[in-house]
């Protein structure tokens, strides 16, 4: 890897044009270059083998001392018996006493990049797990109806139903069969990782017709699609929230008007909008829709999706950007 091949090559660089410098010999060169190869091939390799780590006292003591043992063989041999077989004499790397700086750099340059090899390779094995963790609790949240169905809501429309029963059958049998499918539609939705958006469009506007059903005037829907929806593809349940928080914080909120809902494509991303009468201000404390919205994005497509949120004339607009043609992971 370039950020430990750069400092380990000007460390052999310098250790090679020094030897070359101060041993004016054909072979003081390539020797360096055989001692700084021996000890990258052989130092950290060694001490990731016998990591003293996990077996306890008398276990790692052993380890330890056996990489010790190794490493006084190998710097033996290319510092004493190698150049007296190449009739070198004495060199920088080669000599009574720089042998012995030449082991003690076996040992800790072994050790030193050894670790940070496992380091690096735990600190990947930690992130995925951490990854898969966050996802198994994200998957946990969509089992428990995660799409933040208000239940309030929920209860007023059975209430309504039931009353509809006396009242007009026709209209309780339709928002029976209404919140059946949405509900079927919820839960088929749950284990998956991806549907397409148009399924998730047609689930929202469930959402909004058995408000409709429950008072046709509470408010308009307008909606616009400017993009293949049936291609896209976006983590199921994704929008539910927010269709919701649009009606509860908009019309059911005594804002009545219209519920306008956009899809188009804008600098190679489908821009999604969801607006709502009421002016937007701030994000309450206690609610976790559009949290939750946002976590979900960033497991899903990492930093390459977006939602935001804002009031402009009296009305809340919320704003999701996601990456055109792209899978997004999930949790199944």
């Amino acid at each position: 890897m370039p950020r430990r091949a750069l400092p380990i090559g000007l460390v052999c660089a310098t250790l090679i044009i020094s030897q070359m410098q101060l041993t004016p010999h054909p072979a003081s060169g390539p020797l360096a270059a055989l001692m700084c190869a021996t000890f990258l091939l052989t130092g950290p390799y060694l001490w990731r083998r016998l990591n003293p780590a996990g077996h306890g006292w008398v276990g790692g003591a052993l380890r330890v001392a056996l990489y010790a043992v190794v490493g006084v063989l190998v710097a033996y041999f290319v510092t004493i018996p190698l150049p007296r077989w190449l009739t070198l004499g004495p060199t920088l790397l080669t000599s009574d006493t720089t042998s012995y700086i030449s082991l003690a750099l076996f040992w800790v340059g072994g050790w030193g990049l050894g670790r940070d090899l496992d380091f690096e390779e735990h600190l990947a094995l930690e992130r995925q797990r951490a990854e898969a963790m966050e996802r198994e609790a994200q998957r946990a949240q969509l089992l428990a109806v995660r799409s933040h169905l208000d239940p309030h809501f929920l209860f007023n429309t059975l209430n309504a139903i039931a009353e509809w029963c006396r009242q007009d059958g026709e209209v309780a049998e339709r928002a029976i069969l209404k919140l059946s499918s949405m509900l079927r539609t919820v839960l088929s939705g749950v284990p998956l990782a991806a549907w397409s958006l148009e399924q998730e469009l047609e689930l929202g506007g469930a959402l909004l017709d058995l408000h409709l059903i429950r008072d046709p005037e509470m408010f308009r829907v307008e909606q616009s699609v400017g993009v293949r929806a049936g291609a896209q593809r976006v983590p199921p349940l994704i929008l539910l929230p927010l269709f919701e928080n649009a009606v509860k914080h908009g019309p059911a909120a005594g804002k009545r008007g219209t519920l306008s809902i956009g899809v188009s494509e804008l600098d190679g991303q489908v821009r999604i909008q969801i607006e709502n009468p009421g002016e937007f201000r701030g994000l309450r404390d206690g609610g976790s829709g559009f949290s939750t919205v946002e976590q979900r994005l960033r497991l899903a497509y990492g930093g390459a999706a977006s939602v935001r949120i804002h009031g402009e004339h009296g009305r809340t607009r919320v704003t999701l950007m996601l990456p055109t043609g792209q899978d997004p992971e999930g949790p199944a």
